[in-house]
């Protein structure tokens, strides 16, 4: 059962990859009120429309008009960041204070990947994220954080080449990595609200299995046999700017595949089965 006090969600980002899904959920669940809250000026985009036709309101705000935008997100109970790669924290905070001002109860902000120790020092690329989440703690705002992983779409860039049969690892083959479509995310974290663990709190989902398992599960959906590239000195590398170096985004996968952490999930405490990356693949790897 939903909670009662929650009846009306934004979402900031509802037309990007991760945010059109959070979005899809939350209308397909019928039990909530869903806003979808764009950057002025007002445009067409298609996957707005899709939403407004399932039901959603497509609402615009200036985002650097405080006024504006506390007034446009009024009357919401949770509110929720899917914004992309970037400045986390600067994209962030204006909708965290901006939804304080608002009312808001809980504010759901864009972790939505992997999870690393605490206390660690954090990649510059995630560091943002460290930030928001000291200010949205003492906000007085609920919060929730959802940790999935990669998401199945995406794992090309993660190193599985499936045009070329080729994977890159960028650690021992037998470390971890947690993995969740982007689909089954966003039905997470509409149901997030029904779970009382997710008050203040982290939500764990996805499946986890090593490299060398999610390897296999792309050979056998392929029929082939893969071409395995181990490069596991590419930090270094990139750190001291020994060539060949390694670009940003490497460094950050590298990052990613040896510092992530993975506890115990809480898939079991939602009501549906996620795709398994078995069915995924199936579906979307050409066997040759």
């Amino acid at each position: 059962m939903s909670d009662t006090r929650f009846h009306t969600v934004t979402i900031a980002g509802a037309t990007g990859n991760l945010g059109f899904h959070i979005a899809n959920a939350f209308l397909n669940q019928g039990s909530y009120n869903v806003k979808v809250l764009r950057r002025k000026p007002e445009n067409i985009n298609e996957k707005a429309n899709l939403l407004a036709s399932k039901g959603a309101k497509i609402v615009y705000a200036d985002f650097n008009d405080k006024n504006d935008l506390i007034n446009t997100i009024k009357g919401t109970d949770v509110f929720i960041s899917a914004v992309g790669y970037g400045d986390y924290y600067n994209n962030q905070i204006i909708l965290l204070n901006a939804s304080k001002e608002a009312g808001v109860k809980r504010f759901i902000p864009s972790e939505f990947g992997s999870e690393f120790a605490q206390g660690m020092e954090p990649h510059p690329i995630l560091a943002g994220k460290y930030k928001l989440r000291e200010v949205l703690e003492k906000s007085g705002l609920e919060y929730t954080y959802i940790f999935n992983g990669v998401f199945y779409e995406f794992l090309e860039v993660f190193g599985f080449d499936a045009k070329n049969k080729k994977a890159t690892f960028y650690t021992s083959g037998n470390s971890k990595v947690r993995i969740t479509s982007l689909a089954d995310v966003g039905r997470y974290t509409a149901e997030s609200l029904k779970i009382p663990e997710a008050r203040n709190g982290i939500i764990r989902v996805g499946y986890t299995l090593t490299l060398n398992e999610l390897l296999q599960k792309f050979e056998d959906a392929s029929g082939s046999k893969w071409e395995v590239v181990e490069d596991k000195d590419v930090q270094r590398r990139f750190k001291e700017k020994i060539d060949p170096i390694p670009p940003p985004i490497d460094e950050f996968k590298a990052f990613i595949s040896n510092n992530a952490v993975y506890y115990n999930v809480d898939n079991d405490k939602f009501s549906f089965t996620p795709l398994s990356i078995t069915e995924f693949l199936n579906s979307n790897i050409k066997h040759s």
